[in-house]
């Protein structure tokens, strides 16, 4: 005969059972969202989608829907038929909820026309020759993964920005950030060249047009810098005697895995950083949250990243420990001088870590905050003081 305390033992058993079930679910489901979320941003983007339409077009001006990115100030471009034909756009002439009403600067090429196109925070776009006018020559560096192709940019002929002497034989090497193109780096050129600066400006592995790894993922340039060493080490084969980095988003995170890592890193004078990626579990936090995921979602993440086996789930091929890619944390084995410019309106790499690692080693990182500008758009908004901000930089740490 089944007692009240038989069935009430029975049914707290089930309890436990379907509560620890539900438990069980739900687990399975932070990590398998955690690898779904974890695994796109290690994975390069090809194809990127057109984001704003453009509804007229003038012989002087371009209407184009309003966006986050159409409404700031400064000089863009656009990617045009899927990106075989690029414009520049430059200064807001009138603006309304709907709309915004840009100067048309140049159609580098293709036809510009209304319809689909997609927002380019590079301004220009080609190669060194095409976009500013600034011979180059096609090389490859040759890497563990294969040749890479690469831009080298002699300095100019007669150099403005009133160079030193002591400037000769310094190279820079430019590095783009993640999904980005070595079209990223042409912002940085112009200056360089008329400082005086040989400047190389290489792919790495699994760009578009460099060989790829055996898995095709980023790893958060946990592999990446071993690309850059090559194109330091190309330099310093080929005349260099002085090496400055400078780095675009997690192109700043590969600079400063080299700056530590590299048998180069003696060479690098001086790193320019511009929307670094200085701390990636913070990146990964906030990318979580604009995209609405639970914070246990990153955490799991991030382990999963530095497992020897989970983070095949991901697709890596090589575990990797994003805490030793907190240079916040790390920020007294830095000993090269930098130059950090990052903007507190960056949508996607938060400006925090970099103001904790400026204000954790004020005798080496010179912080240079923007305002208004998005995620590695603080050239767009102001070229003129980008430039004379790198410029000073550079002359005062190389002419000493």
């Amino acid at each position: 005969m089944t007692t009240t305390a038989s069935r009430g033992r029975r049914v707290a058993s089930y309890t436990a059972l379907a509560v620890g079930g539900a438990a069980g679910l739900a687990a399975m489901s932070a990590t398998g969202l955690a690898a779904y979320f974890t695994r796109k941003v290690v994975t390069p983007l090809v194809v990127k989608p057109d984001d704003l339409e453009i509804f007229e077009v003038h012989d002087d001006r371009v209407v184009l829907s309003a966006t986050p990115d159409t409404v700031v100030p400064g000089r863009y471009g656009l990617w045009l038929d899927g990106g075989e034909g690029h414009a520049r756009i430059g200064p807001i002439l009138s603006q309304d909820e709907e709309s915004v009403t840009r100067a048309l600067e140049q159609v580098d090429r293709g036809t510009l026309h209304p319809g689909p196109a997609r927002f380019n925070q590079y301004y220009v776009a080609g190669d060194p020759t095409t976009a500013w006018g600034i011979r180059h020559e096609d090389v490859l560096v040759a890497s563990e993964v294969g040749d890479l192709p690469t831009w080298l940019v002699p300095p100019a002929a007669h150099p403005g920005d009133h160079p030193a002497p002591d400037l000769d034989g310094i190279w820079a090497v430019l590095v783009h950030g993640r999904g980005a193109t070595r079209e990223e780096c042409l912002r940085g050129v112009p200056v360089l060249h008329r400082l005086g600066l040989t400047t190389l400006v290489p792919s790495y592995r699994n760009d578009r047009d460099a060989p790829g790894d055996s898995v095709g993922r980023y790893h958060f340039g946990g592999t990446e810098w071993r690309d850059i060493e090559s194109a330091v080490e190309w330099a310093l084969e080929h005349g260099a005697r002085g090496v400055v980095l400078m780095g675009w988003s997690m192109g700043g995170a590969i600079a400063l895995q080299v700056v530590s890592r590299s048998r180069a890193a003696e060479h690098v004078q001086a790193v320019v950083l511009d929307a670094p990626v200085v701390d990636w579990g913070d990146v990964l936090d906030h990318t979580a949250k604009i995209n609405r995921l639970p914070p246990p979602v990153g955490r799991i993440g991030r382990g999963m990243v530095r497992h020897r086996v989970l983070r095949r789930v991901v697709g890596l091929g090589e575990p990797v420990d994003l805490r030793t890619l907190n240079w916040v944390r790390r920020a007294e084995e830095l000993a090269t001088p930098i130059l950090l410019l990052h903007s507190e309106d960056d949508d996607v790499v938060p400006i925090g870590p970099s103001r904790a690692l400026a204000a954790a080693r004020p005798e080496l990182v010179t912080f240079a905050p923007w305002s208004t500008a998005r995620h590695t758009k603080e050239w767009n908004v102001d070229p003129e003081l980008w430039e004379s901000v790198v410029c000073a930089f550079l002359r005062r740490i190389l002419t000493v």
